[in-house]
């Protein structure tokens, strides 16, 4: 475990090596070394070649697994970085994917899912992936969301973009996230969004410590269906799983017209907006802080952040120096606030 009032061990998998994801992780890590315990995973050799170009200051120090896992965590000062070893299987040149090394970008994230299981990480950070890229190294893989609630066995996961880059923090949970708009209505029923909800408020409380947390749901037509004139969904299924869970003492209030709910008088008033459809809730809070957004995994038994980005090959291509951190930082800064959110709740029941 973390050690009470010390930095927080925040994991951070450098994601596609052929990316942006290695040198955002570098210039985070660096950039918060007083903030958070930063922990890189990946190949060791490869971070200190390309640290060394982003800012010859950048001291990493390269750990084994096996080590780690027998002795855990050593303590370093601010300005050196741990690095945990996992090899590359293949040369690699920016902005040009190798399935080679597929495999590996998977390792990186077994790594910190073990970690931050036996307590050791109090967080994990992802960097960008490319999904092809495992796919053409021969595993079955959609992403690191459902790969995560895989290897945790967790059934149902929320998907939740954030930002402080607004008047008040901005929260954005999807009822659905990566399905054909076709779709998006049979998708929506009663027990899904029971489920859904359970997540968002347990998480609200035991994660970022909000002892009474409000959240505000959009409905899935115009004008939340305007008393059934323009579908009946609101009507059949999401105002009775909204009245459910009230009845279980969560704050759930709506549905309300998306095209009018995020404005600051109501936002202001709530500690979670719940969009039922992925370009419903995101447009928003992307115009609001792209760059600078954080993509949460709601629901895991730990946490997980991420970038509000890709891979960006046709930067990496260009070389360093091209890539904004920025919303790494910010994932970084979240999983922290999380990590001690979830310590200090976990000692006061």
């Amino acid at each position: 475990m973390h050690r009470s009032g010390a930095l927080p061990a925040i994991a951070i998998t450098t994601g596609e090596p052929a990316g942006i994801g290695p040198e955002i992780a570098i210039r985070a890590a660096w950039e918060l070394r007083h903030e958070a315990r930063c922990v890189l995973i990946g190949d060791s050799a490869f971070l200190a070649m390309t640290a060394a170009a982003v800012d010859p200051e950048i001291s990493l120090v390269a750990l084994s697994k096996m080590a780690v896992n027998n002795n855990g965590l050593p303590s370093f000062p601010a300005g050196r970085i741990a690095v945990i070893d996992c090899t590359l299987a293949a040369h690699v040149r920016p902005g040009e994917l190798d399935a080679n090394n597929g495999r590996y970008v998977l390792e990186t994230l077994d790594v910190a899912i073990d970690g931050a299981r036996q307590g050791w990480l109090a967080a994990i950070v992802t960097a960008p992936l490319q999904k092809s890229t495992i796919n053409d190294a021969g595993v079955a893989f959609t992403g690191h969301t459902e790969y995560l609630a895989d290897k945790t066995g967790t059934p149902q996961v929320v998907m939740m973009l954030a930002t402080d880059a607004t008047a008040t923090p901005l929260r954005v949970a999807l009822a659905t996230t990566h399905l054909a708009l076709k779709d998006v209505p049979a998708a929506i029923t009663a027990d899904g969004l029971a489920r859904t909800l359970d997540i968002i408020d347990a998480d609200l409380r035991g994660k970022f410590g909000i002892a009474a947390p409000r959240i505000l749901v959009t409905g899935l037509n115009p004008h939340a269906g305007e008393n059934g004139y323009l579908g009946r969904e609101e009507i059949e299924v999401i105002t009775p799983a909204l009245e459910a869970a009230r009845a279980r003492g969560i704050d759930a209030q709506g549905p309300y017209p998306a095209d009018t709910l995020f404005q600051a008088k109501y936002l202001e008033q709530a500690d979670c907006v719940l969009a039922m459809y992925h370009d419903q809730g995101l447009p928003v809070l992307k115009h609001a802080s792209f760059g600078r957004g954080v993509n949460i995994t709601l629901g895991l038994p730990i946490i997980r952040t991420s970038v509000d980005h890709g891979t960006a090959l046709d930067l990496a291509a260009r070389g360093l120096g091209h890539a904004d951190h920025g919303s790494m930082v910010e994932a970084i800064r979240t999983a922290a606030r999380m990590a001690a959110a979830q310590d200090s709740n976990s000692k006061a029941q």
